[in-house]
């Protein structure tokens, strides 16, 4: 679709009450689950690119739902811990096939990643190191940024509906830029922006909701040295009930937990699992299934998975009814707008420090300017995109 002929949905998601009440297209189960599935083997590149894809499938292609609905998932995604993007697989399937959407979206994206992955571990058990997977990042990385700044650059279209936002998206970016702050500012920009709006608009009737709770879940750790099945799941469990944010800030959590409190890994193994992480399809957080199978088999490999995506399923399963009901809400759909501009400017950050670190030399430059080229003029799928630039990548680095 060319540009003359794709719908302005700029101001889609914002308080039209034609919009908000009009029902979303429905998708069968099998199509929630083929998407995902699909997505699961082939979506590279941590959260933000995850994120991009996914915009790319139901809001261009399928248009299952409009740039404004997918921001409002994107923002709930951010306030509540656990994998971001997996919550995004969730909060589509559940908008699109119910209760048994969230299941099928979810299982579908985290299967065929913790598949892979147990396959390395195995691997890295049996032969003492990982597979050379250097180049393959080598030239995935630059097609990932291309693919995460086209659709920054759509969701910030719709998120930007005035100078006001602007403003106040600038602020946030600032912000990003320059502290470690996540859920501080996801919640002060949704708090600024009900200052700013809320006594402009006319008042509507109360909705009664409540935002998911930022609360930190605490567990009892295990006070034992020696790694035992339900130590591991509860720690595992532990980890995916607090941590907000990107891989990286799961690779904090991970090296407190499992090397400086527990001396399950050594720092190289930590490293080794979040390698693996980064270069198989799918949620990073699938380096639970690597230090599972590493620490105890198979069954510790099933446990370690389970446990650090549970919370995120039943956060989604508590918090999905009430996302509409929050947009209907003016004071609610400021603070949600606000939000969504938070987010944004934490996916542009984090796009800016991939970036510097992927975008090395003149090969790398050239993949990103190419990338970016098939993907705006030609519509070429990101999927043909990162196989392109994986055998780029294997080519330069022989």
């Amino acid at each position: 679709m060319d540009s003359n002929s794709q719908p302005d949905l700029r101001n889609a998601g914002t308080t039209s009450t034609a919009e908000i009440t009009e029902p979303t297209p429905r998708a069968s189960l099998a199509e929630v689950a083929a998407l995902f599935l699909r997505l699961g083997f082939t979506a590279f590149g941590g959260p933000a690119a995850h994120i991009a894809m996914m915009e790319h499938e139901v809001v261009v292609r399928r248009k299952w739902l409009t740039h404004g609905r997918f921001l409002d998932l994107l923002g709930a995604a951010n306030l509540i811990p656990g994998p971001s993007s997996t919550e995004m697989a969730l909060y589509i399937g559940y908008t699109q096939a119910g209760w048994l959407g969230i299941m099928l979206g979810g299982v579908c994206f985290i299967l065929p990643a913790a598949l892979m992955t147990l396959v390395l571990a195995w691997a890295y058990v049996r032969f003492g190191r990982l597979p050379q997977i250097g180049g393959i990042l080598y030239g995935v990385k630059p097609v990932v940024i291309a693919i995460v700044a086209q659709a920054i650059w759509k969701l910030g279209r719709t998120a930007i509906k005035s100078r006001l936002y602007a403003l106040v998206g600038l602020a946030a970016l600032a912000v990003a830029a320059t502290t470690g702050w996540t859920i501080s500012l996801l919640l002060g920009t949704g708090i600024l922006m009900c200052i700013a709006l809320g006594f402009k608009t006319k008042r509507t009737p109360a909705v009664s909701v409540a935002l998911p709770s930022k609360a930190v879940w605490t567990l009892p750790a295990a006070a034992v040295a020696a790694v035992s099945l339900t130590s591991l799941f509860l720690v595992f469990l532990k980890i995916g009930a607090v941590v907000f944010g990107s891989g990286y800030v799961l690779l904090a959590f991970l090296k407190s937990e499992l090397v400086d409190q527990r001396h399950w890994l050594t720092n190289a193994q930590l490293l080794d699992a979040v390698a693996v992480g980064q270069v198989t399809p799918g949620p990073v957080f699938t380096t639970a299934t690597f230090i599972g199978y590493v620490l105890a088999g198979l069954p510790g490999a099933a446990l370690a998975t389970t446990a650090i995506f549970l919370p995120g399923f039943l956060l989604v399963a508590a918090s999905g009814p009430l996302v509409p009901r929050l947009r209907r809400s003016a004071m609610a759909g400021h603070f949600l707008d606000g939000v969504n501009l938070a987010a944004l400017a934490l996916m542009t950050v984090v796009t800016w420090q991939l970036g510097r670190a992927s975008i090395c030399d003149v090969p790398t430059a050239a993949l990103v300017i190419v990338s970016a080229v098939l993907l705006l003029r030609f519509r070429v799928n990101s999927f043909w995109l990162i196989a392109m630039g994986a055998v780029a990548g294997l080519l330069l680095r022989r």
